[in-house]
C-alpha cells in the first residue's frame, strides 16, 4: 500500500502520518516512511532518538555528485536524468521497529521549478520506492505533490489531505486536489483533524462536500502536550490511535 499524507502545515499530517505508520509496524507489516515536508519532523513523531540530526538526502552533495554527475546547486546542464537510487531506501534510512524512515530534504529552486541534480535525484528515488518497493509506504508531503510525478501517481493507492476546521486549510485541500488532477491522480481521501464538537465536523463536509472522508479525529490536549515534548503521539494515550486504526482497516 502506497500512501502519501498532505495538508496545509499545522493541521497535523505529521502526526497522522506517524500514527499511520506506527499502526502498521504494529500490525507486522514492513513501513518505508518517507518525510517530505522541509517543515515537518516526521522522525520525532514516530519515536526516533536524534532525528533532527538527520542529514536530509537532497543535502548530501558528494552522494549527489556521485549519482547524477553534476554538482548540486547548478541549473541545466548535463547530467544523469536516471540514477541509480535503488540501494539508497536500504542505505540512508534510520530504522525503528519494522519502519525505515528517509529525509528527502528540499531544494532551492526560484521561479516555477528546478530542473537540477538535487530535484531529478528525489524524484528518482521516489518513483523508485513508490513503484518498485515492497514495503508499506507512508509519505509525509508538503502542501502539495512536488516529488510526485505522473509515473507514480497512478501506483499511489491513496492521497490523504488532512484538514483542519478553517477556511485557509479547505482552500488547501482544493488546490492540493487541482494538483493532483494534473498529473491524474484522483484517488484523493480526506481526514479531518483537532475536531473540538460535532460542528466542527460538519463545518468539513459541508465545505467539501465533493471529497470523500475516511474519517474524523479529536482535538486533544495530550497529542499537543507530546508534540512539545518531543514524544511519539502513538507512545502516548489518546483516541485518535484508535480512530486511525479504524481508517486503516477502511484502507
Amino acid at each position: 500500500m502506497k500512501l502519501a499524507v498532505s495538508g496545509k502545515g499545522g493541521v497535523g499530517k505529521t502526526t497522522f502520518s506517524s500514527l499511520l505508520a506506527r499502526t502498521l509496524s504494529d500490525r507486522g507489516k514492513r513501513v518505508l516512511a518517507i518525510d517530505a515536508d522541509p517543515d515537518a519532523n516526521l522522525a520525532m513523531a514516530l519515536g526516533i532518538e536524534n532525528g533532527n540530526r538527520i542529514t536530509p538526502i537532497a543535502e548530501m552533495k558528494e552522494m549527489v555528485f556521485e549519482r547524477t554527475e553534476a554538482k548540486p546547486g547548478t541549473i541545466g546542464g548535463f547530467f544523469k536524468l536516471n540514477p541509480k537510487v535503488d540501494d539508497l531506501p536500504d542505505s540512508l534510512s534510520v530504522k525503528k521497529h519494522n519502519i525505515k524512515l528517509m529525509r528527502l530534504g528540499s531544494v532551492q529552486k526560484g521561479g516555477s521549478g528546478c530542473l537540477c541534480p538535487e530535484s531529478t535525484l528525489l524524484r528518482a528515488l521516489v518513483t523508485h520506492i513508490v513503484l518498485a518497493r515492497d514495503e508499506v509506504v507512508v509519505m509525509d508531503m508538503e502542501a502539495g505533490i512536488e516529488h510526485l510525478g505522473r509515473a507514480t501517481a497512478t501506483a499511489v493507492d491513496k492521497l490523504i489531505v488532512v484538514v483542519e476546521p478553517g477556511r485557509r486549510s479547505i482552500d488547501t485541500a482544493r488546490h492540493i486536489r487541482k494538483l493532483a488532477a494534473e498529473i491524474h491522480l484522483d484517488k484523493i481521501a480526506v481526514v479531518g483533524n483537532k475536531i473540538r464538537r460535532s460542528a466542527d465536523e460538519d463545518f468539513l463536509r459541508k465545505h467539501l462536500s465533493d471529497f470523500e472522508f475516511l474519517g474524523f479525529l479529536p482535538y486533544e490536549d495530550t497529542l499537543i502536550e507530546a508534540d512539545l515534548g518531543g514524544q511519539s503521539p502513538y507512545d502516548i494515550d489518546s483516541t485518535a490511535k484508535q480512530v486511525v486504526a479504524t481508517m486503516l482497516d477502511r484502507l
